[in-house]
């Protein structure tokens, strides 16, 4: 290189990179030296020569270095009114059913007691979803279950997202049965609100594979947080969330249910499984 005035070209991380770039001044004629400083190294030119040295390095640069595709968009069914739909039924349905303190005949009839899940009527670990023990239970469900459902059905649809909803807490109901035996009782929507969230665990960690630990450990978090007060049925919402999991991973890799009509036919099926099961409910109640 002659006496001139040098500058830096370009500062590269490894001198392998500082040796390509070197090779390629050389080749279009423009002298140059590699330099190490501390921990990178710098490709020095003479200045005369500098915007010619950065114009060919930037253009193998473009060449060489692949772009990152962009990220796909995550498909989701938008906007829903499903989740507040959702909890007018609750609600409509604690009107008619009364509270734990009640106890009225529907009241037991619907709710989930182990040994009659256990003896014959499944149908309790879903008409139990729809019980509540006080207007306390009632409104802190419905606070949280229109957050959790609306999120869960704007991101498949609300046939689909009511399916998941109830096939999770249902589960979690009866797996909680079958484990603690005779003498278990329980009530409430929570169940399926933590399968909601256990729903939209399981899209994450299949549609967002990297990094697949960070949607579960949020969703054990909030397990941790919101379903072990001192009141909780803490194996139901464990197990609902687990259920949701499983049931929003095996949904993920499938295409998205865009038809409406599809999507509140779906909806209307989940709707009357509850009314059924309800009818069962009251056709095998005790009579006094």
């Amino acid at each position: 290189m002659s006496d001139a005035v040098k500058i830096v070209a370009r500062t590269a991380p490894h001198e392998r990179i500082a040796r390509d770039w070197e090779l390629v001044l050389v080749a279009i004629g423009v002298a140059c030296e590699v330099a190490r400083r501390g921990w990178e190294w710098d490709v020095v030119v003479d200045a005369n020569d500098a915007p010619r040295a950065i114009e060919a390095l930037a253009a193998y640069e473009a060449e060489t270095v692949p772009a990152r595709p962009p990220a796909a968009p995550i498909e989701e069914y938008g906007r829903t009114w499903a989740g507040v739909v959702m909890a007018m039924l609750v609600v409509l349905a604690s009107r008619l059913t009364g509270t734990l303190e009640k106890s009225s005949a529907l009241f037991r009839a619907g709710e989930a007691r182990a040994e009659a899940i256990m003896g014959g009527e499944p149908w309790r670990a879903v008409t139990a979803l729809t019980l509540h023990t006080d207007a306390t239970h009632l409104v802190s469900n419905l606070v949280s279950g229109v957050l959790v459902a609306t999120a869960v059905c704007s991101a498949v649809g609300p046939g689909v997202g009511a399916w998941l909803l109830l096939v999770a807490g249902a589960t979690g109901n009866w797996v909680t049965a079958l484990i603690h035996g005779a003498g278990h009782r329980a009530v409430g929507a929570s169940t399926a609100i933590f399968g909601g969230i256990g729903v939209l665990v399981g899209l994450a960690i299949v549609r967002r594979r990297r990094r697949a630990w960070v949607p579960l450990a949020a969703g054990l978090a909030l397990l941790g947080l919101l379903g072990t007060s001192e009141r909780a049925d803490l194996l139901a919402h464990f197990f609902g969330f687990g259920a949701g999991v499983v049931a929003g991973a095996g949904v993920a890799p499938f295409p998205l249910v865009r038809s409406r009509p599809v999507q509140w036919l779906l909806a209307l099926a989940a709707l009357a499984a509850v009314g059924g099961c309800w009818l069962l409910a009251i056709e095998h109640a005790p009579r006094r």
